[in-house]
């Protein structure tokens, strides 16, 4: 697996490099070619709004024009889920991989993610859950104040992944306030910093969050 630090890049950019990659992956395997190589990337972007492919724009609290105004693109996009937020201080993990490789499939594939920032967060001192209905990484899960840390939304075809996950670190949460996050109006979001208190090391987390997902990949691989 090659890892590929981008580190601030402009949504569109990167959306692009995906597709590349994605593509040529998905081709491989439609004439029966093993995938030759897999792929990390990581990222920070600029603000940006994305639509998943069954998102209700009415989960955007402002039009188009107006988050254009705002300096906020909008990108209506291919993976699941609703509604979400990116913008510098989150860390975006993209993998495009083979879950047949990894005798995985997209359920197993949402769970590592999830697992892979479970993992990361606890060595900040922060227990992260799931919770039932809703993918992604939540703090307090069943309380009144339950909130997100994490959200994912991912695009599979012939076991070849694309998209991925966006773990706030570091991120400003007032860009939240553009939309309903991931279609909810009920629960909060929330970012590694506020929970630790003080501004975590990006570098570190990145080397962190890589290092449990590869780890979890090696684990179905093995067993």
């Amino acid at each position: 697996m090659e890892i590929i630090d981008l580190g601030h890049k402009e949504y569109g950019e990167t959306l692009a490099m995906q597709r590349n990659l994605f593509g040529s992956m998905v081709e491989r395997k439609k004439t029966g070619q093993p995938v030759e190589k897999e792929y990390l990337l990581l990222v920070e972007h600029n603000p940006v709004v994305t639509l998943g492919k069954h998102a209700k724009e009415s989960n955007m609290l402002l039009s188009e024009e107006m988050m254009a105004q705002s300096g906020v693109e909008v990108y209506h996009i291919e993976r699941g889920g609703d509604v979400t937020y990116h913008g510098p201080g989150q860390l975006v993990m993209y993998p495009l991989i083979d879950l047949e490789a990894h005798h995985s499939g997209v359920k197993d594939y949402v769970w590592m993610l999830e697992e892979s920032v479970i993992r990361t967060i606890a060595e900040y001192g922060v227990k992260g859950e799931r919770v039932a209905g809703a993918s992604g990484v939540w703090i307090g899960a069943g309380s009144d104040r339950e909130r997100k840390i994490c959200a994912l939304g991912v695009k599979c075809s012939r076991f070849v992944t694309m998209h991925g996950l966006a773990l706030n670190v570091n991120t400003d949460l007032r860009g939240f306030s553009l939309i309903n996050p991931c279609g909810f109006i009920d629960k909060g979001v929330t970012s590694l910093a506020a929970e630790t208190g003080h501004e975590c090391d990006m570098e570190e987390v990145k080397r962190l969050l890589s290092g449990h997902f590869q780890d979890l990949l090696l684990k179905r691989l093995l067993f």
